[in-house]
């Protein structure tokens, strides 16, 4: 597994630099009109581009207000760098076929400057909207009906958010307004998906981030589940800090609600690297009441049959972002049956979430950051038909 690592870490730096490189270069040729304005291009790009590197590692090592506005600039210049390469690839395509078909003027250094900066307006004006998308909280609302007995009321209503990310981007007033918005919605149940932390636990720590989800009161609880980056963080080190703060964390675990509704929080597809692996969907479900409603939470959307085959009633994950920065979504679509959204597959009804946070920028291009609301109905007329 360390290898594996090690491979995907080499090729994602080689990607991020050979990007940079192309970058450069076009950079040059839009500002070789004057020798101030390309000395001062290149000594901001290059104090751009390992920013993200160099603020990653102090957040690890020494995370201050420093180290978080050095990571804050190096993330947003991601977005940038994403935009204004595909940008650069998409000038150089129709400058090939200029090549064989000579529909274009000849392009003075003025003109090369003019198209240069018409480019980073351009890509400047996307990424502060899709700064403001991403700041824009969806409430999405989605009506079930589920044909399994419950105790009580025969309505339930479960508020889901997935991918928090609290760290060094994402702090106090974002947690604030995912307690606004519970307050707002009065569910039922809470259930958090996964990737509650960033990464890194030192900035979490620092700014004392997770408290105020203690604030949560609802009549059936607030449950959590790891993601992939509380393992990336340390799960050692995120585990313990997030039952600290009283988060109740179900790491393949199973819990009966008190209306009978059965619970199932799984652990992170990422512990298969370590000791503990993930449990089979079938062993956690083993013995449970096929008459009373089944609800999995599971952070990455892996394997949907599995779920089918256990016979749940409604499956839950986050993780993917829905690609967060067009066009990763139709990546996102390629890896995963379900990337976003609801699906019905068998009698199981899935959803996974586009996540309440981002990671990386705090940009969202081509989707909405959002929390969804489950308005369950519980029809036992219908069963009893059934049976």
């Amino acid at each position: 597994m360390r290898y594996t690592f090690f491979f995907f870490f080499s090729v994602v730096i080689l990607i991020y630099l050979s990007s940079n490189f192309y970058l450069f270069e076009r950079g040059l040729q839009i500002f070789s009109l004057n020798q101030n304005l390309r000395r001062s291009f290149i000594l901001i790009f290059w104090c751009l581009v390992p920013m993200f590197l160099i603020g990653s590692v102090l957040e690890r090592t020494y995370s201050s207000a420093l180290s978080e506005w050095i990571y804050r600039i190096g993330a947003f210049w991601l977005a940038f760098m994403l935009y204004f390469t595909l940008a650069a690839v998409l000038i150089d395509l129709i400058r090939i076929i200029d090549y064989f078909f000579h529909f274009l003027p000849v392009f003075l250094p003025v003109m090369k400057f003019r198209l240069g900066l018409t480019v980073i307006s351009l890509v400047s004006l996307l990424v502060i909207a899709g700064h403001i998308n991403a700041l824009w909280i969806n409430v999405k609302e989605i009506p079930l009906t589920i044909h399994k007995k419950v105790s009580g009321s025969p309505e339930v209503k479960i508020l889901m958010a997935s991918d928090i990310h609290l760290g060094a981007l994402i702090g106090e007033r974002r947690e604030k307004r995912l307690l606004e918005i519970i307050q707002e919605q009065k569910p039922d149940l809470v259930l958090l998906c996964g990737d509650l932390i960033d990464g890194e636990i030192a900035p979490v720590l620092r700014k004392n981030l997770g408290r105020h989800i203690q604030e949560i009161r609802t009549p059936l609880g607030v449950f959590a589940i790891t993601g992939n980056h509380e393992y990336i963080g340390g799960i050692g080190k995120t585990l313990p800090y997030l039952q600290s703060i009283h988060i109740r964390m179900l790491i393949d675990e199973v819990v009966t609600l008190p209306n009978g509704i059965q619970l199932v929080g799984r652990n992170d597809h990422s512990a298969a690297r370590g000791s503990n692996p993930p449990k089979p969907l079938s062993d956690l479900c083993a013995g449970l009441d096929p008459a009373k409603p089944l609800i999995v939470m599971n952070h990455q959307p892996y394997n949907l049959q599995e779920a089918v085959d256990a016979k749940v009633d409604l499956h839950l994950s986050g993780h993917t972002h829905n690609g967060q920065l067009w066009p990763f979504n139709y990546l996102i679509k390629g890896i995963f049956e379900l990337s976003w959204g609801y699906l019905k597959k068998g009698d199981t009804n899935f959803y996974v979430s586009s996540g309440f946070g981002t990671w990386g920028p705090t940009v969202r291009i081509g989707n909405r950051p959002e929390v969804v609301v489950f308005k369950l109905k519980f029809d036992e007329k219908i069963d009893s038909i059934k049976n």
